[in-house]
């Protein structure tokens, strides 16, 4: 986590050498966003406003013990 507040998202690492963060859509907009640490990938529902986008990620970061594992 270090070298990634050090070197950006640049520095991202998958397990065959580098991989890019990237943004997928994903599910209903009623879903929370998921994540894959292993990928670099958070899957986030087209949420109809930008509040709504906030509120879904603010509690699946916040409030879920597993948004970080998979």
């Amino acid at each position: 986590m270090v070298e990634i507040v050090i070197s950006g998202f640049a520095a991202l690492r998958g397990s065959t050498g580098p991989r890019k963060f990237c943004i997928e859509r994903w599910g209903e907009f009623s879903k929370l966003p998921r994540a894959h640490t292993c990928f670099n990938r958070l899957d986030l529902p087209l949420y109809r406003t930008y509040e709504e986008l906030l509120e879904k990620l603010t509690f699946a970061v916040e409030e879920s013990e597993t948004f970080a594992m998979q």
